[in-house]
């Protein structure tokens, strides 16, 4: 899902995904619907997610650039389990 807010401008996201095992993993892009299918994927994803599919889409947060999605994306792996599903809980 591409998101465009002026003509030819994208917005990035970071992601979290809930793995089958029940762990999180913390993500950004540009494309969030085709990174889901990536992670789902027997070819393509990430390498801690294909172990661990099929994932959920738990949450995401929209950015006007990649270093803000990014710098938000290394803040939330960060945090512990529990403010991690605070996140989920409040939106």
């Amino acid at each position: 899902m591409r998101k465009q807010t002026k003509k030819n401008s994208v917005i990035f996201f970071v992601y979290v995904l809930q793995c089958s095992d029940q762990t999180y993993y913390i993500g950004s892009t540009k494309n969030l619907e085709k990174r889901l299918v990536q992670h789902n994927a027997h070819k393509a994803g990430a390498r801690y997610t294909k172990m661990r599919r099929p994932v959920v889409l738990k949450y995401s947060e929209s950015f006007p650039t990649l270093h803000e999605a990014r710098r938000r994306e290394a803040e939330i792996k960060k945090w512990k389990r529990p403010q991690k599903e605070h996140l989920f809980k409040i939106n």
